[in-house]
């Protein structure tokens, strides 16, 4: 498992809502979701926000489908503070996302909107095979919503983080 020291108590990652197509000449990076991306994106804000489910801050890439995405969440929720847009969650690996997570020292809660695979690599990660196949099962789906929380670790055994929920469209 993973140390985070201090870590937040709880971690959303959420994966974009379902995209489009790139367009003959558009980049990967511009595509923009499709209708039922823009659905699924909506429908799991509003779940998340719903259950109370209020990041202290949100950390998107910078993709066109992650920022849809986080319009969305911004929608369903009031007064969260501006999201934080970083390119290097685009193309990311496991290790920048995990960097990213690990720096969030002043947040109990953190959501992180990115790109599979590497939103399911975190949360396996995180939590393990078993809790990641019992929630999930086969694959992160676009829109995706998990809830991770830190249940600490005792007598110097592994940090334990715990798949409190997990919504989908």
């Amino acid at each position: 498992m993973l140390k985070i020291d201090p870590p937040p108590s709880r971690l959303y990652l959420f994966r974009h809502a379902r995209s489009g197509w790139a367009e003959p000449g558009q980049h990967d990076f511009d595509r923009t979701l499709d209708d039922q991306g823009y659905a699924e994106a909506e429908l799991v804000s509003d779940r998340a926000a719903d259950r109370n489910y209020r990041p202290d801050l949100i950390i998107s890439s910078t993709a066109m489908r992650c920022r849809q995405t986080c319009d969305a969440v911004m929608r369903a929720f009031r007064d969260l503070p501006d999201p934080l847009y970083v390119d290097e969650l685009y193309n990311g690996s496991l290790a920048t996302y995990l960097a990213i997570a690990t720096a969030q020292k002043q947040s109990r809660s953190v959501m992180i909107i990115g790109h599979n695979p590497v939103i399911e690599e975190m949360l396996l990660t995180l939590v393990g095979p078993d809790q990641l196949t019992a929630s999930v099962g086969a694959g992160f789906p676009t829109g995706g919503f998990a809830v991770v929380d830190y249940s600490g670790s005792a007598d110097g055994s592994p940090v334990e983080w715990t798949l409190t929920d997990f919504l989908r469209a």
